[in-house]
Parts: C-alpha cells; structure tokens; sequence
C-alpha cells in the first residue's frame, strides 16, 4: 500500500467522520446534557465503532454482505430499530428539566457511555460498506498486517478526536445555556432527526 493511498484512505475517513449523523446529534445533547467528560467517554464509544466496521470490511463483511443479503437487511432492520428507541427517548424526556452536571458524580458512567457510543455508531452497517468501497480501491491484496493496524489506529483516532472537539464546544457553559432554555424544542428536534436516521438506514 503506497502512502499516497494511505492518507487517502485517513482523508476520505475524516470527511466523513465530519459529515453529521445519528452520532453528532447523540454527542452534541450528550455534551450539553451531561459534560465534557461523559461526552469524551462517548466519543471513544464511536471510535471503537469505526474500528468494528473498517475491520469487518477489511475482514470481507461488505463482500458478504452482498451475498448474503439478508444479514444486512437484518442488520439494518435492527440498527433502525435502536436509533428509533434513543429517539423515543429523546422525546420523552424532552420536558425534563436539564439536569446538573457534577464532573464528579456524571449522570452516566464512563463505562456505560462507551457502550452507548458504541452501540450508537454500530446501529448504521452501512458503515462497513462505507470502508469496503474506500479500502476495494486503495487497500491492495497482500498490505502488510502492521499497515493495516496504523490503518486501523488511525481511524480510531479521527473518529474519537472528532467528536471530542464537538463534545468540548458543545459542553461550555454558553452552549448548555442555550441548551437549557430550549430544551423541549431541541430534544424534540433531536429526537426527531435521530428517528429520521432510523428510518433512513432500516429503508435504504
């Protein structure tokens, strides 16, 4: 793998890492409803995430996927069906009072918001095929294993320091503010545009 293709590959990893989704509108209510750190531990959640699919993609999923399917249908059906429960939830609670947040008491703990980060950012299989059409083109057959790690690390580190940098704008005192005097609206708003995910990714 020449290193021309390699950052291509981190490039193309980072637009779309940016791109927002069902996982920038998680962090962004998380950051503002929960803390910096709690919104850290999610964002490594996400990394972890990205680090499923490009390893499954590198592994042959999204060839499988085109198999056989009904594993990716079914796959789908289920991430919709999650990212529609976070919406439900959302929405619920829209009325609910911001709560306070404590950097040493958070409302959700370090280990519970990876896992949710984590089953946020695997709800979309779409993602495997995302990485199997980028690394069909620049990952050749026979790319040393040590390449394929820092491939791997790296998309870890885009993933996670991206929503880090989200997660800190939106966890300063202005933005929860703001937040707070709108919540109702936003976690409506929110609510809905995670359903619209759902929906999307269970359809398509």
């Amino acid at each position: 793998m020449t290193l021309t293709a390699f950052l291509s590959v981190v490039l193309i990893h980072i637009m779309a890492a940016i791109s927002p989704g069902p996982s920038f509108v998680v962090c962004v209510r998380t950051a503002a409803t929960e803390g910096f750190g709690v919104a850290v531990a999610l964002a490594v959640g996400f990394g972890l995430g990205a680090v499923l699919w490009a390893g499954a993609a590198l592994a042959g999923l999204a060839l499988l996927f085109d198999l056989v399917p009904g594993l990716f249908t079914g796959l789908k059906l289920f991430g919709g069906a999650f990212l529609l429960f976070i919406a439900f939830t959302m929405w619920r609670h829209a009325e609910a009072p911001l709560p306070m947040v404590a950097e040493s008491a958070p409302s959700r703990s370090i280990l519970s918001a990876v896992r949710f980060g984590f089953l946020t950012f695997v709800a979309n299989p779409k993602t495997a095929v995302f990485f199997g059409a980028v690394f069909i083109g620049l990952v050749p057959a026979g790319t040393p294993l040590l390449t394929l790690v820092a491939l791997l690390a790296i998309i870890f580190i885009n993933e996670t320091l991206w929503y880090i940098i989200v997660a800190r704008l939106f966890s300063l005192s202005s933005a929860r503010s703001i937040y707070a005097r709108l919540k109702t609206t936003v976690d409506r708003t929110f609510g809905g545009l995670i359903a619209l995910f759902g929906i999307k990714i269970a359809l398509s």
